[in-house]
């Protein structure tokens, strides 16, 4: 009986100790957010979003950045999203359970961890130096693919193990084959979770700036690429190149790009909560 007050009384003292350990992350957090929306709020405008680099802090802009920040986005959804899914379901579905499966799913929830620097000098000797690519868009948008490709592997595996027994029992009894049951009941009845986990993952890559470091990615491009084999910059190596700068108008050039960023985050942070909460009520 004492062992069990006494247990009680520590789970307490952890749980309290969580909330106000949590409670300390959002303030912290909100006045961080805050200061930066009190420092680079009044420089957001049209001309900000529409203007290229400049050495002058009042005329520079993100536009450059944005595109460029686009491009890695598509180009990486492109080579990550078809690859990342099927080899996903090949694991859930078709893969045999032995030990060459249990290392490979080991693995690959390895890989979810592994640093993204680490992804940008594999990038940099595989795509850019191998291949011959160099630091153009399409060998950004390669790394960054290999960096998301085990997150989207894993949120994939997640969203099909959900999928009730029931819906496949069901369809096999009706004479459908294996894959005409992935297609038509698996797929969308995880179609939820497959998207929260894309999306996130899409999220993740359009932040990271390391890796586009070591591939080549520049700091300063005086124009708007137009394929993906032309140099490129994104808006977190343009802001790391304004914080940089010693000039005060570049820190709150680079606080407005942080707006800018985190407004492109939260948005797609959004659109991955509602996709999943739409389909968990249609699942219900």
């Amino acid at each position: 009986m004492h062992n069990t007050k006494k247990n009680r009384l520590i789970d307490k003292s952890f749980q309290f100790w969580g909330i106000g350990n949590t409670f300390i992350g959002i303030v912290l957090l909100a006045i961080f957010i805050g200061y930066i929306v009190y420092l680079g709020a009044s420089r957001l405008s049209f001309d900000f979003l529409s203007s290229l680099p400049s050495r002058f802090p009042d005329k520079s802009g993100i536009y450059t950045a944005m595109v460029g920040s686009v491009w890695i986005m598509f180009l990486t959804a492109i080579f990550a999203i078809p690859i990342g899914v099927s080899a996903a379901i090949y694991l859930e579905e078709y893969q045999k359970k032995n030990r060459f499966a249990n290392i490979l799913e080991i693995n690959i929830s390895n890989l979810a961890g592994v640093p993204s620097i680490i992804y940008g000098l594999l990038g940099l000797q595989v795509f850019s130096r191998t291949i011959g690519l160099g630091g153009n868009l399409l060998a950004g948008a390669l790394t960054l693919s290999l960096l998301i490709l085990p997150i989207i592997i894993v949120a994939t595996r997640e969203a099909l193990k959900a999928v009730p027994n029931l819906i496949k029992d069901a369809s096999y009894a009706l004479g459908a084959t294996k894959w005409q049951t992935i297609r038509h009941q698996i797929l969308p009845a995880a179609s939820g979770g497959i998207m929260t986990g894309i999306i996130l993952s899409i999220s993740r890559a359009v932040g990271e700036a390391a890796p586009l470091i070591v591939v080549g990615a520049l700091a300063y491009v005086p124009f708007v690429p137009t394929s993906p084999m032309d140099d490129f910059s994104v808006l977190p190596i343009q802001i790391f190149n304004w914080i940089s700068r010693p000039q005060a108008g570049f820190i709150v050039n680079a606080a407005a790009g942080i707006i800018v960023l985190l407004v492109i985050t939260f948005s797609m942070n959004l659109v991955a909560i509602l996709i999943r909460n739409k389909f968990e009520k249609k699942m219900n």
